[in-house]
């Protein structure tokens, strides 16, 4: 029900804007999550922001480059990247959950397939 997208290679320095439309049809109560995983390593948290979009963090490696946003309209949430680089590479996945909750992957209910990032030096 959730569906990344916006992925691909671009070299360190660039941006990239990750989208994630989902046919939940009370998306607009869910909180979402925004993670990450590369090969060998257990999947880590990125950026949260809650069902109403007042409140939003990212984790201290992404701090200050990347914005985690919705549009409910769209049933859309964005992980909007600048400053890429090349530790950035990973699958990104999406996440939603009614009672979700940061960094804690139980408290999600629904993941995304996961859309490749790659930062090249």
């Amino acid at each position: 029900q959730l569906v990344e997208s916006g992925g691909g290679s671009v070299q360190a320095g660039g941006s990239l804007r990750l989208s994630c439309t989902t046919s939940i049809l009370t998306f607009g109560l869910y909180a979402m999550g925004w993670f990450r995983q590369t090969p060998g390593k257990e999947r880590e948290f990125v950026a949260h922001i809650n069902w109403s979009g007042t409140s939003a963090y990212v984790s201290n490696s992404v701090l200050g480059r990347f914005t985690i946003s919705r549009d409910d309209a769209k049933n859309t949430v964005y992980l909007q990247m600048n400053s890429l680089k090349p530790e950035d590479t990973a699958v990104y996945y999406c996440a939603a959950g009614l009672s979700g909750s940061g960094d804690d992957q139980s408290s999600y209910n629904y993941w995304g397939q996961g859309t490749q990032v790659t930062v090249s030096s």
